[in-house]
């Protein structure tokens, strides 16, 4: 039986609504920090890294790195936590449209 709001409506799967909780935290951020086209802040952060470093990492680097972050806070106590969730769904996206463009 699927789970359901007070109105009755059928409630979302876990997976629906975190993505959709991902692309809205994508486009607030990208009015925050970016402009229009969404939050691309990591070529610039990629590439200051790399001057300061000598390293070689590519965007889509930058954001498995982010990914990675996120996922060790999540398994880092036994407790779900939301926040890590969503923003590891949000650069797994981010991270698939650097790969796309090959950057």
């Amino acid at each position: 039986m699927k789970s359901t709001t007070r109105n009755n409506k059928p409630q979302q799967p876990v997976a629906i609504r975190t993505l959709m909780e991902a692309a809205n935290i994508m486009e607030a951020r990208a009015l925050t920090y970016d402009s229009h086209s969404g939050e691309r802040s990591m070529g610039k952060t990629v590439a200051v890294f790399n001057i300061i470093t000598g390293h070689n990492i590519s965007e889509a680097d930058g954001w498995l790195f982010m990914q990675s972050l996120k996922d060790v806070r999540q398994w880092s106590t036994p407790a779900y936590h939301e926040d890590s969730a969503i923003d590891s769904v949000a650069y797994a996206a981010l991270k698939t449209e650097a790969l796309d463009k090959g950057v």
